[in-house]
């Protein structure tokens, strides 16, 4: 009878125990969910006790030199590819100093136009014996691109305001992702086509010393000779274009005026108008045809010079004449360029310079004109978001000037390493992977803070979908 009652004792302990062990794993699976959610909810507390105690006085601390620090090094490397930089410093300011986003934002303004001023100070000043002893800014593409790069910042911001910040982040990193990886498939090309050239240059230089029956300074001689035919050649086409800078000077003033006429959104400008009314969005619709004219109006000049056969000023342009000239389509692929890259600037919330520079190498324009020209446009697109964020009565001025003061001294550096390595070594190809590696590195810190944030507002049931602007 004992062997018959053992069955029905062993199998509830049987059971127990499996019930007993699938309880435990239940369990175990919530307590990770709620270590996970719990190391989430540290970090976005953690940051948000960073910004509370930072947005009411930023003082000097060890949190803020040390993003100073990380600035420096992130200016450096931004300025040898001629981009901005404000994906790596509005993460930098978060993070690491605690800043809150808007004061980083308007910090990421000020910094940039720093680096800006100094790439184009070195640019304005340097020629290159490769490209005919010319400056190596692009004056034309700026000319052609600045009107709707201003554009499309506007019409970005407006976007930023009304999409979901899931889509944005989305956005940010399928974009910047295959812009990385263009760029770098663009730099190992660079780099494949240099290395080539420096072989062939040996052979050159080898053969030469063989039939000559003399060492390499007989090249080199040879080299030394053609030199001043081509500084010569180079130095009577060097005329300083102040009538073209005049011109972006004058597009950067149209705009900057609208903005101060229409004001923010909040009704703040020169005139009082309803917050968001018909007024605001009839003032910030003159944008529209502001870029059309402008940009109508240089297309037409710039045919008008080529058909009265003036040299001076497009004959050492080859590449760049081609997308121009062949058709209509060709004639405004650099404003839709601009274009794209204002708006996914404004969306955002960053410049347009790391936007632009992977197009311009995608349709051919050389990593040195590239850098030289993205930076002159971020100069003007830089300075006025400075301008508009002064305007609007931002906080810690006196600190925002300093950092823009850091990233200055820094891109004077990082433009002169690289500009000696290229020099040096004969690779251009250096500025390529230069924005290659600010690409990826904005792409990891920025997508992996707006996903803490995607993650965070979706926890807390926060309304996920589209917004109005105003």
């Amino acid at each position: 009878m004992k062997n018959h009652s053992l069955p029905w004792f062993v199998l509830p302990l049987i059971l127990f125990t499996i019930l007993n062990h699938s309880h435990a794993k239940q369990t175990e699976s919530i307590s990770y969910d709620l270590r996970f959610d719990q190391l989430i909810n540290k970090l976005y507390q953690w940051r948000n006790h960073q910004t509370q105690s930072q947005e009411t006085q930023l003082k000097l601390s060890t949190p803020v030199v040390l993003a100073g620090v990380l600035c420096f090094i992130a200016a450096s490397i931004s300025s040898a590819g001629g981009i901005g930089g404000g994906g790596l410093f509005i993460p930098i300011l978060t993070i690491v100093a605690g800043v809150d986003l808007k004061t980083a934002s308007s910090f990421s303004a000020f910094m940039v136009t720093g680096g800006s001023v100094a790439n184009v100070m070195c640019n304005l000043c340097t020629t290159s014996s490769k490209f005919g002893g010319k400056i190596l800014i692009d004056f034309d593409i700026a000319l052609l691109s600045e009107p709707c790069m201003l554009l499309g910042v506007s019409i970005g911001v407006i976007c930023n305001l009304v999409f979901p910040e899931w889509l944005i982040t989305m956005l940010f990193a399928t974009f910047l992702a295959w812009s990385t990886s263009k760029t770098c498939k663009n730099g190992v090309l660079h780099w494949t086509m240099e290395s080539e050239e420096l072989r062939r240059n040996e052979c050159e230089k080898l053969e030469n010393g063989l039939v000559k029956d003399g060492t390499f300074d007989e090249s080199e001689g040879i080299k030394t000779a053609k030199e001043p035919l081509l500084g010569v050649k180079g130095g009577c086409k060097l005329r300083f274009p102040w009538m073209k800078i005049g011109v972006l000077v004058l597009v950067w003033f149209s705009f900057f005026g609208l903005y101060l006429l229409r004001g923010d959104r909040h009704g703040q400008g020169m005139i009082q108008i309803e917050p968001c009314g018909a007024a605001y969005w009839i003032i910030s619709s003159f944008q529209i045809p502001l870029a059309v004219i402008f940009t109508s109006w240089i297309l037409c000049k710039k045919e008008r010079v080529k058909s009265q056969g003036s040299d001076h000023e497009v004959i050492e342009k080859k590449d760049e004449e081609e997308l121009i000239r062949d058709g209509p389509a060709r004639k405004l692929l650099f404003p839709r360029m601009a274009l794209l890259a204002g708006i996914l600037g404004g969306v955002f919330g960053i410049g347009g310079g790391m936007l632009i520079s992977p197009l311009l190498l995608q349709v051919g324009i050389a990593p040195q004109i590239t850098a030289a020209t993205c930076s002159f446009m971020v100069f003007f697109s830089s300075t006025m978001s400075a301008l508009q964020y002064v305007m609007l009565g931002m906080e810690h001025t006196h600190t925002a000037l300093i950092f823009a003061v850091i990233c200055f001294a820094a891109s004077l550096l990082g433009l002169g390493v690289v500009q000696s390595a290229v020099r040096q070594y004969g690779r251009a190809s250096l500025i390529v992977f230069s924005v290659g590696i600010v690409m990826a590195l904005s792409t990891v810190l920025m997508t992996s803070f707006g996903a803490l944030d995607v993650w965070r507002n979706y926890v807390s049931g926060k309304y996920m979908g589209f917004k109005l602007p105003c």
